[in-house]
């Protein structure tokens, strides 16, 4: 046998070199693709903008760190304008053209509902969908994992707070679709406990909110509390009516408008509106996950501050890496979904989340904040 038959060409040695250097480690450019359509313009842009930069934190934090099992978390953005159909048009291209391994932080209830059948026919599962829609938890709506509390919860406390206080007159304007119907059920049913019947209860369209005619008619019902459901710019503009018609109620709304661009959007009328939270305060250094999001949002954000809205988008993203991380060394839809609800007693840092086949409900986390004079919220 000649040398040359005994040992590789020069050439032929780096070749396998190669081949074994690519077969210990993945790719510089492998990626786990997780895919989001969500309306980053239109009336919730803020809120979206918001949870997303809070999920990227934990995202980038990750990925600096090697991402999961040698693969970074990528995710992919589509903005959906705030309209179902697009919503819908969206999820497709990312989990029939993308081949997104899960999707993530889908925004508003109708939209979400939009995507649920391409969920079970293609077995993707969803994580941290930001809306607090009752369809997505009961029945288990197998493939959606919720994160945050529902918003039924998030009502019903509300309602049981401004009872507390001695409230008798209590108003309630919800948007005329699911998402306002379900926050309805939540505040009837606080209500309820309470013994109260609503003062004044009206709908407005979703498209085209008018409040020239329910403003009026709350300061008739002489409502000492009014709970409005909506989108940040419709609740705001509801809020201008209402004061505007000699109101003074005490205003309260839902944590999907937990944003400073709600608040920036109140104007003159922002300090004292109460609006429920389903996380614990941003600020607040003695619960892990804040302290944890706090430091990072300090280096990777523009002016440092951490928001109630990028503070939901984190946990949901510590919820989507450890899915990912307990799924195996090559996670698929499959062995995401399977992790997933495996998952018990997860700690977010200070906060429990777990699932099982017969519950994906996630966190019962609510409480209130007020928007203070500096246009902060406290509690």
């Amino acid at each position: 046998m000649t040398p040359s038959a005994r040992r590789p060409s020069g050439f032929a040695f780096a070749a396998l070199l190669l081949l074994a250097a690519s077969l210990a480690s993945p790719p510089a450019s492998a990626q786990l693709l997780v895919g989001q359509t969500a309306g980053f313009t239109g009336p919730v842009s803020a809120g979206v903008q918001d949870v997303t930069r809070g999920a990227k934190l934990y995202l980038d934090a990750v990925n600096a760190e090697g991402g999961v099992g040698g693969e970074k978390v990528e995710l992919v953005s589509l903005d959906d304008r705030f309209d179902p159909k697009v919503s819908a048009e969206n999820a497709r291209t990312l989990i029939e053209q993308k081949g997104v391994i899960a999707l993530f932080l889908t925004r508003g209830t109708p939209h979400t509902e939009a995507v649920l059948p391409l969920l079970d026919r293609h077995a993707v599962p969803l994580v941290g969908p930001s809306t607090g829609a009752m369809v997505l938890h009961t029945p288990v709506r197998r493939h959606v994992f919720n994160v945050r509390a529902s918003y039924q919860r998030e009502a019903e406390k509300a309602m049981g707070h401004l009872a507390g206080i001695g409230m008798q007159r209590i108003a309630l304007l919800t948007v005329d679709d699911s998402f306002g119907n379900d926050a309805l059920q939540g505040a009837l049913r606080g209500l309820g406990r309470a013994r109260l019947e609503p003062a004044m209860q009206a709908t407005f369209d979703r498209n085209r909110p008018d409040f020239s005619s329910l403003a009026p008619e709350v300061a008739r019902a002489n409502a000492q509390g009014v709970l409005i459901v909506g989108t940040a710019q419709a609740v705001a503009e509801g809020i201008a009516a209402i004061r505007a018609a000699g109101s003074k109620a005490q205003l309260v709304t839902l944590s999907n408008n937990a944003t400073p661009g709600f608040v920036a959007g109140l104007g003159a009328n922002a300090a004292g509106t109460i609006v429920t939270q389903v996380f614990p305060n941003e600020r607040s250094v003695a619960v892990p996950m804040v302290k944890e999001a706090q430091a990072l949002a300090k280096k990777g954000t523009p002016d440092g501050e951490l928001s109630a809205a990028m503070l939901e988008g984190y946990a949901s993203a510590k919820v989507l890496v450890e899915g990912l991380r307990r799924a195996g060394p090559k996670p698929t839809r499959a062995t995401l979904q399977a992790a997933l609800e495996g998952m018990r007693k997860f700690d977010l840092g200070g906060l429990e989340v777990g699932y099982s086949p017969t519950d994906h409900s996630g966190l019962d986390f609510a409480d209130l904040s007020i928007v203070g004079a500096d246009g902060r919220f406290r509690r």
